[in-house]
C-alpha cells in the first residue's frame, strides 16, 4: 500500500534552514507528481510547493518563493523540501501528498488521495 513518511523537522532559529524528506513506498514514485502542504495551529492546511513526476516543473506558494526549494530523487523514491531563511510564520506541521492518478499535474487544493503523517517545524524568533 502507499506510504509517505516525512522526516527532517525540528526547532530552528529564524533565518536558519531545514531540509524535509518524504520517503515514498508502495507505488511507482517516478510516475507521480508530489507536493508539500503545511498546517499551523488554528489555521487551515495550505499549499507550499509541488513538483511534477519528472522533476522538471515546480510550483511554490508566494509566501515561500525564493526561500524554499522542492526536489525529488526518483532513484531513492524520496521527495525533499529545502527550507532556507526560515521565519516564525513558517512554523507548522509539514506533510507530503500525492494522488492515485499518474502523470498528472499537482493541484494546489487539499483534495489529494495520499498523505504522510507530517513533521513538525518550529521556527523561533
Amino acid at each position: 500500500q502507499v506510504q509517505l513518511v516525512e522526516s527532517g523537522g525540528g526547532l530552528v532559529q529564524a533565518g536558519g534552514s531545514l531540509r524535509l524528506s518524504c520517503a515514498a513506498s508502495g507505488f511507482t514514485f517516478s510516475w507521480y507528481s508530489m507536493g508539500w502542504f503545511r498546517q499551523a495551529p488554528g489555521k487551515e492546511r495550505e499549499f507550499v510547493s509541488s513538483i511534477n513526476w519528472g522533476g522538471g516543473t515546480t510550483d511554490y506558494a508566494d509566501s515561500v518563493k525564493g526561500r524554499f526549494t522542492i526536489s525529488r530523487d526518483n532513484a531513492k523514491n524520496t521527495l525533499y523540501l529545502q527550507m532556507n531563511s526560515l521565519k516564525p510564520e513558517d512554523t507548522a506541521v509539514y506533510s507530503c501528498a500525492t494522488d492515485r492518478a499518474a502523470i498528472r499535474s499537482f493541484s494546489r487544493g487539499n483534495s489529494h488521495d495520499y498523505w504522510g503523517q507530517g513533521t513538525q517545524v518550529t521556527v523561533s524568533s
